[in-house]
C-alpha cells in the first residue's frame, strides 16, 4: 500500500479483525521524511448484491449510498461517525446473508430498525423520506407510535 501523503512504501503496525468480516490495519509511511501513520479498512465486496426497488427497477446495492442516507438522517444528533459506520456495518452484513436480490422495503425497514434504537429523531427524519411523508398528521402518527 502508497502512503496517502507521500505516496512511499508502507508496513503494517498492528491487524485486527472484526465479526462484521472488516479488516483494520494500522499502517507506516517507510519514507524517513515523511513516517506518517495512518488507518485502512479492508472488507470483501460483494458485486452481485441487487436491491429491488418499489417499481420491480433492480439497482446494484451501494454501500454508499445507505451510509449518505444515515448520516443526513443523524446530522446534527450526538451519534458519532464511528457509530453511524458500524450499523452500516450491521446492516450490510445482514443483507448479504439474504438473497442476492434483496427489496427495498427490508433495506428500510432494517435502517429504521437501527435508529430507532440508537436515536428517535434521526428514526423520524429517515422514516420521513422513506416512508414519503406528505403532511403533518403522518409526523404526528409516527411520533405517537414511538
Amino acid at each position: 500500500m502508497k502512503c496517502p501523503y507521500c505516496s512511499g512504501n508502507t508496513k503494517v503496525l498492528d491487524k485486527r479483525e472484526s465479526k462484521e468480516g472488516i479488516t483494520r490495519r494500522r499502517r507506516e509511511c517507510l519514507n524517513l521524511k515523511c513516517k506518517k501513520r495512518f488507518t485502512t479498512y479492508e472488507r470483501i465486496e460483494a458485486r452481485n448484491l441487487v436491491i429491488v426497488k418499489k417499481d420491480n427497477r433492480r439497482e446494484p446495492f451501494n454501500r454508499e449510498k445507505l451510509m449518505i442516507g444515515m448520516i443526513k438522517a443523524c446530522e446534527k444528533r450526538p451519534i458519532s461517525q464511528e457509530k453511524i459506520e458500524k450499523l452500516v456495518n450491521e446492516i450490510e452484513a445482514r443483507i448479504k446473508s439474504m438473497n442476492k436480490e434483496v427489496p427495498a422495503r427490508i433495506l428500510g425497514e432494517l435502517v429504521m430498525k437501527k435508529l430507532k434504537k440508537i436515536d428517535k429523531i434521526a428514526y423520524i427524519r429517515f422514516a420521513s423520506v422513506y416512508r414519503e411523508f406528505e403532511d403533518i398528521s403522518d409526523f404526528k402518527k409516527t411520533i405517537k407510535e414511538l
